[in-house]
């Protein structure tokens, strides 16, 4: 039995296999924010549905003839509302929940009455801008105004009596970072 012996077989050097680790480590740096921002976007349609689930709810127990159908609304009904649901998280104290999104980190989701009973809003805080403009374009249709801001610029109306809702201006008022707000008010 004859051994061959192999000639010109040689392994990776150490040079060679760190270019690759760094090349390997740099998609990772750029792929990562890519990723979570996909991530977030592909929660907005759930969110949504949630959320417009939550309106139509209210609406039909609103109190008809009523000039204050909302009278009461709070974060506290949301929170009731969306116990125990896959989308948001709910912790707390039952008379003082915090419903968190999941749009943005702790990002949170507050409901208040407006116009003394007649109307109510939902509002979206710590929102990503990889969601912001999306969550707009899902609720527009719910809701009668829409406002948007971001931490350290001015908030801007969306939508109203006066300005027709277009996607292009919301995205436009969202900004970079987990630091969006969008308020929705429902009457």
């Amino acid at each position: 039995m004859a051994v061959m012996a192999v000639s010109g077989q040689r392994g990776f050097s150490l040079v060679e296999v760190s270019v690759v680790m760094a090349i390997i480590l740099l998609m990772a740096i750029i792929g990562v924010p890519v990723i979570s921002n996909f991530v977030v976007e592909s929660k907005v349609p759930k969110v949504g549905e949630q959320l417009a689930r939550f309106v139509l709810q209210a609406k039909v127990n609103a109190l008809s003839g009523s000039p204050t159908p909302y009278r009461g609304m709070n974060t506290s009904t949301l929170a009731s509302s969306v116990m125990g649901s896959s989308i948001f998280t709910v912790s707390g104290r039952e008379d003082a929940p915090r419903v968190m999104h999941g749009l943005g980190a702790n990002g949170e989701i507050s409901v208040a009455e407006q116009a003394g009973g007649s109307a109510f809003s939902i509002t979206l805080t710590r929102v990503s801008h990889a969601a912001c403009p999306s969550i707009a374009s899902v609720m527009q249709r719910m809701a009668d105004t829409i406002v948007m801001g971001a931490e350290g610029r001015a908030t801007s109306v969306v939508k109203d009596g006066t300005v027709q809702y277009n996607a292009q201006l919301a995205k436009a008022r969202c900004a970079r970072g987990d630091v969006n707000t969008v308020v929705f008010t429902m009457s």
